[in-house]
C-alpha cells in the first residue's frame, strides 16, 4: 500500500510565521491559487477537523470524500497561538520552552510527546485499518506537526523531527509494505503540489 502524508497550503499565518496550532485558520486567497490538483485520484481523503486541511483537500482531490480524523488535529500552541516568536522575544514563557528545545508543555497547550503520541496513535490506526482492507492507498491531509511526528516515528530513512516538515501543499509518498511486521514506513518520494512544482 501506497501513503501520501499531505500538509495543507499556505494561510497568513504562515506567512506571518505565527504559531497557528489549533486555531482554526482558513487558507489564504494565494494560498488557494497557488495550490493545484493532485496528479492522482483517491475516493477517501482522511483530514483534521481544521477548516486549512479541508479546504487543501478540496483542491487537491476535489471528487474524494472527506473524513475527519479528530487526533490528526495540529499541536496545542496554547497561550502562544496567534503570536510570532518577534511577538514573543521577552515573553519569560515562550523563552523558557524554547530554552527547552520545545520540549515542556506550551502554557494551556500540550507537551510535544502528548502531540506526537496522539498524532502516530490517530495515524497508525489508519494504516492498520487500511490494510485490512486491502487497500492501495490512503491519503492523509494535514499539518506540518503531525508529518514530523508520524515521519520521525516511522519512517526509514531515519531522521530527527524537524527534518520532516515539509512546504505548505507539500508531503511524502509512502510504502507500507514493511508496516504489519515491523511498524515502518519506506520513503519513496516527496511531492509538491503548489502551481510551480511540478512534482
Amino acid at each position: 500500500m501506497i501513503i501520501y502524508l499531505l500538509r495543507h497550503g499556505t494561510t497568513i499565518y504562515n506567512v506571518e510565521k505565527r504559531y497557528q496550532g489549533q486555531r482554526d485558520i482558513p487558507l489564504s486567497e494565494d494560498g488557494r491559487a497557488q495550490i493545484r490538483q493532485a496528479d492522482f485520484t483517491t475516493d477517501v481523503v482522511y483530514v483534521s477537523p481544521l477548516i486549512r486541511t479541508r479546504q487543501t483537500a478540496e483542491i487537491l482531490f476535489p471528487k474524494a470524500r472527506q473524513v475527519v480524523v479528530e487526533n490528526l488535529k495540529e499541536m496545542n500552541f496554547g497561550s502562544f497561538e496567534g503570536r510570532n516568536y518577534i511577538e514573543m522575544e521577552h515573553d519569560p514563557d515562550y523563552l523558557a520552552w524554547v530554552e527547552s528545545n520545545c520540549e515542556t508543555a506550551c502554557p494551556d497547550g500540550e507537551r510535544k510527546d502528548w502531540f506526537c503520541d496522539r498524532t502516530c496513535t490517530a495515524f497508525a490506526q489508519l494504516v492498520d485499518e487500511a490494510l485490512r482492507e486491502k487497500r492501495e492507498q490512503l491519503v492523509i491531509v494535514a499539518h506540518g506537526g503531525t508529518q514530523m511526528a508520524v515521519m520521525e516515528r516511522f519512517a526509514v530513512p531515519h531522521y530527527e523531527y524537524y527534518h520532516w516538515c515539509a512546504p505548505n501543499a507539500g508531503g511524502y509518498k509512502l510504502d507500507a509494505s514493511r508496516w504489519p511486521q515491523e511498524r515502518i514506513l519506506t520513503l519513496l518520494d516527496t511531492v509538491q503540489y503548489t502551481k510551480e512544482s511540478g512534482k
